[in-house]
């Protein structure tokens, strides 16, 4: 026989064997019953505590001998979903395991936000590609050796967005690089077909690389990642810190990336004792009477800087929003009041209720929110700036709580706010929103945040999506939202 027709029926028993491999599976997909969409990170497990977890598409694959054939029962339970419950209280669904045969469950979705997919680490399409179902990226279950990423920032670059992360999980080691990862996806790029680009080790193509280079020991982490004119070119800065532990700074200033060497590069450095006058949290550039400003929320928009080169690179034309005893104002000599600030402002009698900036409640219970990080952006539908923030300290979670708020100009004041998604017992921190996304003349938003067991005080971790970016969709049309608009003492 030739060597090609040896060929062609190996190929064709390679098939033939692959599907029989992927016919064991039973299919499981899990869909938000008001979209249809796949749910991600949604929980299903056997009576005998057998769990699964379904992955971006909502896809669970179940295999288990002896359960071949029979009624199996699975609990299902997924923050901000829930299927409806039985007469003993159990909330799930009875399959008949039959491989290769698939099922569809539908949840009610219980929050506002939508849950999209997972954008980052280890097995995105795990259980797509175990049934042979489409996975929608290039590299669905492994993109340069990235298992989990930590604190999300990303912006408009020529023509790509280009985005970076903090300290990432790799295979061989926790945090294998903790020197800041970066990639680029296509300016039109989906949300939920994101195939990033990764800046990779040249000694180790399937490695990301470290893109600040540092000698001395430590994490390197950017934030206030913006773009400024320089001579008719963008200039793509950031403000860095290299840390000895998580609390302890021992180095900060700017850096630029400099597209030759595919490398941010240590423009300055800055005084430890300066805590203010640099970019910082997520920067919004807004141009109208006051100005051309690059505003920094972190969580609130309460510094700003004018929106040039030279302007960025100086600490003393930093300005900050303060209570000066009578009003609000912005000033280069003092720090900016905080919503913590501000509250102890209050409780003393010194600023009046009336003037508050940042003193947020729950719409629907009138109780104070404290903000821990959040992003801001303008939203053409609304008409709008909206705030998405995470909660500190809340009941359900001490960083998992999401919420929304709308204000007339971005420094407020922030009145309402409306909880929009739920982390119980987890964290959801530092949720980024994507302007660049927003679909429907921005009636659809998307957001981002680091979902991880850090900060939770849960000891148990949830397999491939911790320490990852978790996506969302909201939509602004809700009636839910509605009361996001009235007086936050109505």
């Amino acid at each position: 026989m030739k060597p090609a027709r040896w060929l062609a029926l190996f190929s064709l028993a390679a098939l033939f064997a692959a599907r029989g491999e992927e016919a064991r599976w039973f299919g499981i997909r899990v869909v938000d019953a008001a979209t249809g969409r796949g749910v991600p990170l949604v929980e299903l497990r056997t009576v005998n505590d057998i769990a699964l977890l379904t992955d971006s598409a909502g896809w669970a694959a179940f295999q288990e001998p002896g359960l071949e054939g029979r009624e199996v029962y699975f609990a299902l339970e997924s923050a901000g979903y829930e299927r409806e419950k039985d007469g003993f209280g159990n909330r799930g669904v009875r399959l008949i395991i039959e491989p290769g045969a698939t099922a569809e469950v539908k949840l009610r979705r219980t929050q506002i936000a939508e849950r999209i997919v997972r954008l980052t680490g280890q097995g995105i399409y795990r259980d797509s590609t175990l049934l042979g179902q489409p996975a929608p990226l290039a590299q669905p279950n492994l993109n340069a050796g990235v298992l989990g990423q930590d604190s999300v920032q990303a912006v408009p670059y020529g023509d790509r967005i280009f985005w970076l992360w903090g300290d990432t999980n790799l295979p061989h080691y926790p945090l294998g690089n903790f020197r800041t990862t970066c990639a680029t996806t296509p300016l039109d790029a989906a949300p939920d077909h994101l195939d990033f680009r990764y800046f990779t080790d040249p000694q180790h193509p399937d490695r990301v690389r470290g893109m600040v280079r540092e000698t001395e020991p430590g994490p390197v982490w950017l934030f206030g990642l913006l773009t400024v004119d320089d001579a008719g070119k963008p200039a793509l800065l950031a403000h860095y810190t290299r840390h000895k532990s998580l609390s302890e700074i021992v180095e900060h200033g700017l850096v630029r990336f400099d597209d030759g060497s595919g490398f941010f590069e240590k423009l300055s450095r800055q005084d430890l004792a300066e805590t203010w006058r640099f970019p910082r949290g997520n920067a919004v550039r807004v141009t109208d009477a006051d100005g051309d400003f690059w505003y920094f929320a972190a969580p609130f928009a309460h510094t700003r800087v004018p929106a040039t080169l030279a302007a960025v690179l100086d600490p003393a034309r930093y300005e900050a929003l303060a209570w000066d005893g009578a009003k609000y104002t912005w000033t280069r000599d003092r720090p900016p009041t905080t919503q913590s600030a501000e509250a102890e402002l209050i409780r003393t009698g010194k600023l009046p209720a009336t003037a508050t900036r940042f003193a947020t409640v729950d719409a629907a219970t009138g109780a104070p929110i404290r903000i821990h990080t959040g992003s801001i952006a303008w939203n053409e539908f609304r008409k709008k700036w909206t705030l998405i923030a995470v909660q500190e300290a809340a009941r359900e979670s001490y960083l998992g709580e999401v919420w929304y708020a709308e204000a007339d100009a971005i420094a407020g004041p922030w009145r309402r706010a409306v909880k929009v998604a739920t982390h119980p017992r987890y964290s959801f921190y530092n949720p980024r929103q994507h302007p660049f996304f927003a679909t429907a003349a921005g009636r659809y938003i998307y957001f981002e945040g680091t979902y991880t067991k850090t900060f939770s005080g849960n000891q148990t971790a949830t397999p491939r999506y911790e320490y990852n970016q978790l996506l969302y969709r909201l939509d602004l049309s809700d009636e839910r939202l509605r009361s996001v608009t009235a007086s936050a003492r109505d």
